[in-house]
């Protein structure tokens, strides 16, 4: 499933489609994604103006000209694609409608976004923007890792007595928002850090260790546009390049990059989740 970094690279490839243009027409193929579609959809959508485009966690977020927000996931396999002429990003022909294109939108100047799930884990809904904040989808997560809401101090605070595995809490989106798989293990090789050690037993020093590299780890993600392991593509179509970048996650067997270590990657189960780490200098 797309990460923080997957996410954020899509919005950025979706600002100059999307951001302080109007909906020409909305396109909806299909009743519903992982749930229903919200009703009248493409008429909600249609005419309304694209005031602000952002993400919360794993989540884009449009808020509209009728004091709506369009809340989209993307899902295990979901795709936003840009086509057309974007005046000084690039000029690519609509391509004809696919099976799997659930909802396509056509945008003020001639860009056309789509929204491609061939598995439609993805989601699409529609609500009052004074009230996004609580839909079920983002109410009760926890601080963006960028915030300075997440600092050091707060990380303590929620891992403080915790038996639960690091890894486990760094997961949980109550305590920080759009973390994943990928990102968790390649912050805690950096970092030094067992995933398999209890959160509480963490120390201060080590937690302030933390913080600024998983800021560091997702900046250079975001920066690579994200890692393309199966499904995730760019906006553009393009591919993700920060798995090439990865100093555990999936390299089981491989000698560890960290300086100096002799190691080798490891691979244990956790949760039904496959952890990479290097037993010989993570702690």
């Amino acid at each position: 499933m797309p990460e923080l970094p997957e996410v954020e690279t899509v919005r950025r490839g979706l600002l100059p489609a999307m951001e302080h243009r109007r909906i020409d027409l909305a396109e909806v193929n299909r009743p519903d994604l992982r749930w229903p579609l919200p009703p009248r959809m493409a008429e909600r959508l249609t005419g309304a103006r694209v005031e602000w485009l952002g993400r919360r966690s794993k989540y884009i977020l449009a808020d509209l000209s009728t004091a709506e927000t369009l809340i989209i996931h993307l899902g295990m396999s979901g795709r936003m694609l840009v086509s057309g002429e974007v005046p000084g990003v690039f000029v690519r022909d609509h391509q004809p409608v696919a099976k799997h294109d659930h909802v396509v939108l056509t945008m003020e100047g001639g860009a056309r976004v789509t929204f491609n799930d061939a598995r439609r884990f993805g989601a699409m809904d529609l609500v009052a923007t004074s009230g996004a904040a609580d839909h079920w989808l983002l109410k009760g997560l926890g601080p963006e890792p960028f915030d300075n809401a997440f600092h050091e101090d707060f990380l303590a605070a929620r891992l403080a007595r915790r038996a639960a595995p690091i890894k486990a809490m760094l997961l949980d989106q109550r305590i920080i928002a759009g973390l994943g798989n990928i990102y968790v293990c390649e912050a805690l090789h950096r970092a030094g850090i067992d995933p398999r050690r209890p959160a509480g037993n963490l120390t201060a020093a080590e937690i302030a260790r933390l913080v600024p590299v998983i800021r560091r780890v997702l900046d250079e993600a975001i920066e690579a546009g994200g890692s393309s392991l199966r499904d995730h593509r760019q906006a553009s179509g393009e591919l993700g390049y920060f798995q090439h970048s990865f100093r555990a996650y999936g390299r089981e067997g491989e000698p560890c990059r960290t300086e100096g270590c002799t190691g080798h990657v490891t691979r244990v189960v956790q949760s039904g989740r496959s952890t990479f780490f290097c037993p010989d200098c993570q702690r």
